[in-house]
């Protein structure tokens, strides 16, 4: 084996840099294993204008600010870092796995799908991305509190959202844009019992103000109503290419089906973050990165030595530990010996005194 195959091979591979993915390669670095991330950039979480519901750090703080600074605590912690996309997921004949990329191709005892989902995108026209274009209702319906806003979508996920948001304002339309609503008859009588407009005209035209923020949507019969902002509520698609290719089974909504631990149907396979069910928020990724490592941990790490291993490979010699690999160990010195560096005090005088 050559130098650059050697480098090539990893404990743990971690396929997407959201908050999800990088918090489990922060685990997995600091618990000891050698670990690569391959990100192909952009993600929901990069879209953010501001930061919102994550304790320390604050609201100015953009998505992509708050991703960065993630990433460089990941390497600076020892693991490697690729832009580049996973194309293709295989297992190997010693029953690792195999990624390839369009520039790397990497070997790996484990590997975390973080792939997330995208947004099903409304027709234009549409305001930007947090100038009146928002999609989680759990970071953003305080910042909507006595604005009007509008839903946008014609099944029962949009009436739903319609109805929650009557918690944070009075003015709440959905807006159908011409197409045929697609929900229940009881949510119809639901939806029909709280003061929200149905508005079936489909949209000509945006009105925003000097700062880029949303003001209005002027309608195909001419009507302008003001908003300050809304969610489109038209599903998501799941990014399951890997998992699929890797025979990972899904849940009937398209998720990743795991374990508490995000463990996956395939041995070896983890997922966490957007792919898999529950709330798509910040801090519940990070929390789900979090179980996911140290469930990694569990399975990768050589000590405790079990009592068969000890049986059928001897008692452990202190020449065999630590059970971190030298590059591990290697960069975990130089991080720690870095930031335990005392602080460089000032000097005591300069030339004016």
């Amino acid at each position: 084996m050559t130098d650059s195959e050697s480098q090539n091979e990893y404990e743990v591979a971690v396929v997407g840099g959201g908050p999800a993915g990088l918090t489990t390669a922060v685990y997995t670095t600091r618990l000891g294993h050698d670990t690569v991330v391959i990100n192909r950039g952009g993600g929901r979480a990069a879209m953010m204008l501001d930061t919102h519901n994550v304790i320390g750090v604050t609201e100015d703080v953009s998505g992509n600010e708050f991703l960065q600074t993630a990433q460089e605590q990941v390497e600076e912690y020892g693991a490697d870092y690729h832009r580049d996309f996973v194309s293709d997921a295989e297992r190997t004949e010693d029953g690792r796995f195999r990624l390839t990329a369009n520039e790397v191709e990497v070997v790996v005892d484990h590997v975390v799908l973080a792939t997330g989902f995208s947004d099903v995108r409304p027709d234009p026209p549409l305001p930007r991305t947090g100038r009146g274009l928002h999609w989680c209702l759990h970071c953003d319906a305080y910042m909507f509190v006595d604005q009007p806003v509008w839903v946008m979508g014609t099944g029962e996920a949009a009436a739903k959202v319609a109805m929650i948001m009557l918690n944070f304002t009075d003015e709440v339309d959905l807006l159908t844009r011409g197409d045929e609503p697609e929900w229940s008859d009881e949510t119809d009588r639901q939806l029909a019992a709280h003061p929200i407009d149905v508005i079936h005209e489909d949209i000509e035209s945006i009105e925003k103000g000097e700062d880029g923020w949303l003001e209005a949507f002027v309608f195909e019969d001419g009507t302008r109503r003001a908003y300050r902002g809304g969610f489109p509520m038209y599903g998501s698609d799941y990014n399951t290419g890997l998992a699929e290719q890797l025979g990972v089974d899904l849940n009937d909504d398209g998720t990743i089906a795991v374990d508490d631990h995000g463990r996956t149907s395939v041995e070896g396979v983890s997922a966490v973050g957007d792919i898999v069910p529950g709330h798509n928020q910040i801090p519940v990724a990070m929390g789900q990165g979090a179980k996911a490592g140290i469930g990694i941990h569990y399975r990768l790490r050589k000590y405790p030595r079990s009592l068969e291993a000890i049986e059928a490979e001897g008692e452990v010699t202190a020449d065999q530990v630590p059970g971190m690999s030298p590059e591990m160990r290697r960069r975990a010195r130089e991080h720690n010996a870095n930031a335990s560096a005392p602080p460089v005090e000032p000097e005591s005088g300069t030339a004016d005194d």
